[in-house]
């Protein structure tokens, strides 16, 4: 009975010996896992903000309501806005916004809005009017921003005049007060408005998605200095001993397969608690995390047996537990999240332990552990389809 147990502790002492299980384990996904957080971390932290200037020529209602609807912008800190006298003076600041060399003494500016004279009177008359909106060429994002703010208001505006024009064609309103109900459509607060509400659950943050993806990426490799133990003892002869001993077919198999959780466990573990005190990582709720480590290693001892099974030389089984982890990794959006990109390739993530881990880690974001049961589901079940599967072939290779 204490067979599987002694050949796991063996496997151990000489993978820890020869520094390839620490190396694949430990080492390689936590450093990668730096390099991604101090590359991505910078991108996800910045914010966006504009300069803008604004030139009213106009002075009237609708200039008033325009640059009240940019104020909204500079509360909330997304934009700065100044205002200036002339045309020519907003254009020289975003020409200086668009000049890489410009000195910082000199006043840049992304994009310019230009309220003509006569604009809010030809607007109540229901003439229309033209907003002029200049960007700077080095600030494209800053520019289309501006560009989408005018339109956005011009469509208000379109909004009111329909409107309008439909209470004047009725004839229940005097037509000497057109100007004044134009004036306070205008100026009418939206009836309905859209507040943009940030994701707290089922989110993981840039560091904590790569530490995660990291690690189980590698852990496919660590997984597989066990599983494929075998082809190595039957390649160094040991294989023979092991059998001729009082020791079953089924009991060797079986302390490889301890042998592949406990460094996969040994691994993960060693990463979720790495990544958190170095990286600031957020992994979730404890026993949520250790059932899904669980899970997604015994989902991993399973791919990775097949290979064993039916390799020929542990060179063999190298090369194709490296094909096979890579082509899951890309898959299940480790490097990136491939979900996102909708279509065939989130269903086929579906069809890895990668994303199903992932899934469940951003589950548990909510802190509710029974939003992981479908993740660790998944897992377990890639674990019994491919190890039972494997499971046969093993019985079949082990011999003398």
């Amino acid at each position: 009975m204490n067979a599987p147990f002694f050949i796991a502790c063996k496997d151990l002492r000489q993978r820890l010996r020869d520094k390839s299980a620490f190396l694949y384990g430990i080492v390689a996904p936590l450093a990668l896992a730096f390099i991604f957080s101090f590359v991505f971390n910078p991108i996800q932290e910045s914010s966006f903000h504009a300069e803008y200037v604004v030139v009213d020529q106009d002075g009237g209602q609708i200039a008033q309501a325009f640059k009240q609807s940019l104020a909204g912008l500079e509360d909330d800190g997304v934009a700065t806005i100044r205002e200036v006298d002339t045309p020519e003076e907003a254009e020289t600041q975003v020409e200086a916004g668009s000049d890489a060399f410009a000195g910082d003494d000199v006043e840049q500016a992304d994009a310019a809005f230009v309220l003509p004279a006569g604009l809010s009177e030809g607007v109540l008359a229901g003439e229309g009017g033209e907003v002029t909106v200049v960007g700077a060429a080095g600030s494209q994002l800053a520019a289309q921003v501006a560009l989408s703010i005018a339109e956005g208001f011009a469509s208000e505006l379109a909004a009111v005049e329909v409107a309008v024009q439909t209470v004047a064609h009725s004839g229940a309103v005097d037509p000497a007060s057109i100007p004044a109900l134009a004036q306070d459509a205008a100026t009418i607060e939206d009836p309905v408005s859209i507040e943009d509400v940030s994701a707290e659950t089922k989110q993981l943050d840039q560091t904590t998605y790569m530490a995660a993806g990291m690690s189980v990426f590698f852990l496919f490799f660590t997984v597989s200095f066990g599983v494929s133990g075998l082809l190595e003892e039957r390649r160094i002869g040991t294989m023979d001993r092991l059998l001729a001993a009082p020791i079953g077919r089924r009991a060797i198999i079986v302390g490889k397969a301890l042998t592949s959780f406990a460094l996969g466990v040994i691994s993960m573990a060693v990463l979720v608690v790495a990544t958190s005190l170095l990286l600031g990582a957020e992994w979730g709720n404890p026993i949520g995390v250790a059932v899904l480590v669980a899970a997604v290693v015994f989902s991993a001892m399973g791919i990775l047996a097949i290979v064993a099974a039916t390799a020929k030389t542990p060179d063999q089984a190298g090369s194709f537990q490296a094909i096979i982890s890579l082509v899951l990794a890309f898959m299940g959006g480790v490097f990136f999240e491939v979900a996102q990109a909708g279509g065939i390739m989130r269903t086929l993530s579906l069809f890895t332990p990668h994303a199903w881990f992932m899934r469940g880690l951003a589950d548990l974001q909510g802190g509710d552990l029974s939003a992981i049961w479908p993740a660790v589901g998944a897992l377990l079940a890639f674990g019994v389809v491919t190890g039972g599967v494997a499971w046969v072939f093993l019985e079949k290779s082990v011999r003398r």
